[in-house]
């Protein structure tokens, strides 16, 4: 991974331009915000004011980011005051806003094949992800997401057009973005949701990586963001089937820039353990690293 740094963060005074509603409490958040959008990468984040009474700000995962138009998205569902007040948002307000922090994925185009395994609100990254992932002229990435939702999901949905190499042939609803990206998404709830696999989004992906054979395996890596015990079982089925892990970590932050250290996170390296700051040193990580093999349960 790469090394912490701060060199991308600027503060800009952001519009917000497009402010949406969708089931479950859920908003999907468009803000014009030119800088942050010509540096932002899959798994960096903003730190947003949320209101002008309220001053500590909240880090919310950059999902989409348009550089030629100067736009960033991000997805969100209030809970306590300060995403509660920025739900009553309008176009046309501005919001003061730090972005983009820390340091994203880091696809290997040695492995090719990236498994996107995203639960709830950690889906945002690696939608972004996804699409960086299409837009690279340079590599031949394949891309096939995996997501889990117990409420329901905050996207078009429409029948997958797009067949799976391995894995479950039936339910087949899928993100419709990806399908217009060309990307295979398969999604699973527990919830009882209709057209889901029903189970962990972790069940669903290793059922997958069941179907493929050892060469092709030796092609994939995980990318994953969600929950902690969805982090943890995803950075144990990378151990299971012998592939690479990246981990986008959520942690509380205070300060989103690497100053108070509360953000920290206890990792393995190559000089033993460490601790380490999610906004500023991650928030993406090896799995191997914040979740070696007989780690504890938190």
């Amino acid at each position: 991974m790469k090394q912490g740094h701060r060199s991308t963060i600027c503060a800009e005074n952001a519009e917000v331009l497009q402010h949406l509603a969708h089931p479950a409490n859920q908003f999907i958040l468009r803000l014009q915000a030119a800088n942050c959008a010509s540096r932002a990468a899959p798994g960096s984040f903003v730190h947003l004011q949320c209101d002008v009474d309220i001053q500590m700000r909240r880090p919310l995962s950059i999902m989409r980011a348009d550089a030629e138009s100067g736009w960033i998205e991000v997805l969100y569902k209030p809970i306590g005051a300060g995403l509660s007040a920025l739900a009553k948002a309008s176009p046309g307000e501005h919001l003061s806003i730090l972005g983009p922090i820390g340091n994203g994925f880091d696809p290997d185009p040695e492995r090719p094949i990236a498994a996107l395994i995203g639960g709830g609100v950690g889906i945002p990254p690696l939608i972004f992800l996804a699409e960086r992932l299409c837009d690279d002229a340079g590599h031949e990435f394949k891309p096939v997401a995996f997501f889990g939702s117990e409420i329901p999901f905050p996207f078009d949905l429409r029948d997958s057009t797009i067949k799976l190499d391995a894995g479950p042939k039936a339910p087949a609803t899928a993100i419709g973005l990806l399908e217009d990206w060309k990307i295979p998404s398969r999604l699973a709830s527990a919830a009882g949701i209709e057209g889901c696999y029903r189970g962990f989004v972790t069940d669903l992906a290793r059922e997958w990586l069941t179907g493929l054979g050892g060469r092709t395996l030796a092609q994939v890596t995980l990318y994953a963001c969600g929950p902690e015990p969805m982090l943890r079982a995803a950075a144990d089925l990378a151990r299971e089937f012998g592939v690479p892990a990246q981990l986008c970590l959520e942690e509380f932050m205070a300060c989103g820039v690497g100053g108070c250290a509360g953000c920290t996170v206890l990792v393995q390296t190559a000089t033993g353990p460490a601790m380490r700051r999610v906004c500023v040193d991650g928030p993406v990580f090896a799995g191997s690293s914040v979740y070696p093999a007989g780690s504890p349960v938190n």
